[in-house]
């Protein structure tokens, strides 16, 4: 019996975006995976967004969790590191939705938690001896070594241009994210409305009744409701 899958791919830049080579790579990984694994990709999403970010704070990863549930269908990706680079991030998508990971299609939940684990870890100690020699390079600079200044010097530049690229970059995933959810709340909002709810607290209670959730997981209280409700361009005496 063919496994119905979801592909989900991301792609950090917008540079890579518009290429199209991050992509179709990982849409390779993918075809070969499924080719191999008997599975049938019925749907893609794309997201144009750091890593760093949660999965569920990714717009269209949001929605292709929603579509592989929906269908009944595993998401998949071509490498783990397309999902994230962060082993919580890893540990709550495990308990969200079930995935694949094209590069290694049969590995289990538990395994892809401890791949994610030691490539934490690596990632750790390289960032450890990075700081040891960015330490050694500014000692250097402090005792005035003229390549050392001008090696710091550039360094400072860059992360300075990078940190405001990146800032507007983090803002604009996030705002999507937030507009995204609130959409696919919409009619819940409406239909208490419709049930003859006017209050905040009266909208928040019919959320928790219901068993909706936030999108971070929690129960609704009338601060959160407002937050979705002005979101949506609803109102509420």
């Amino acid at each position: 019996m063919t496994t119905k899958v979801i592909a989900y791919l991301r792609v950090s830049t917008k540079k890579q975006g518009d290429s199209g080579l991050g992509i179709e790579a990982q849409r390779e990984y993918i075809a070969q995976a499924a080719k191999a694994e008997g599975w049938e990709v019925v749907g893609e999403f794309i997201d144009m967004a750091s890593g760093t970010i949660a999965p569920t704070e990714r717009p269209e990863c949001i929605k292709a969790i929603n579509a592989a549930k929906g269908l009944g269908a595993l998401l998949v990706v071509a490498k783990l590191d397309r999902l994230s680079r962060d082993v919580e991030h890893i540990a709550a998508m495990v308990k969200r939705v079930p995935f694949k990971v094209a590069t290694m299609p049969t590995a289990d939940a538990f395994q892809l938690h401890i791949y994610a684990a030691l490539a934490q870890q690596e990632r750790d100690f390289i960032a450890a001896r990075t700081r040891d020699a960015l330490g050694a390079l500014k000692s250097r600079a402090e005792q005035g070594d003229a390549d050392a200044l001008g090696k710091v010097a550039r360094r400072d530049a860059g992360r300075k241009k990078a940190h405001e690229v990146g800032n507007a970059g983090a803002v604009a995933s996030l705002q999507a994210a937030a507009n995204a959810y609130a959409t696919s709340m919409a009619n819940h909002i409406k239909a208490a409305r419709f049930d003859g709810i006017t209050t905040l607290s009266g909208c928040a209670d019919y959320l928790n009744r219901h068993q909706i959730k936030t999108r971070r997981g929690a129960e609704f209280t009338p601060t959160a409701v407002k937050r979705l409700a002005d979101r949506l361009g609803i109102t509420f005496p």
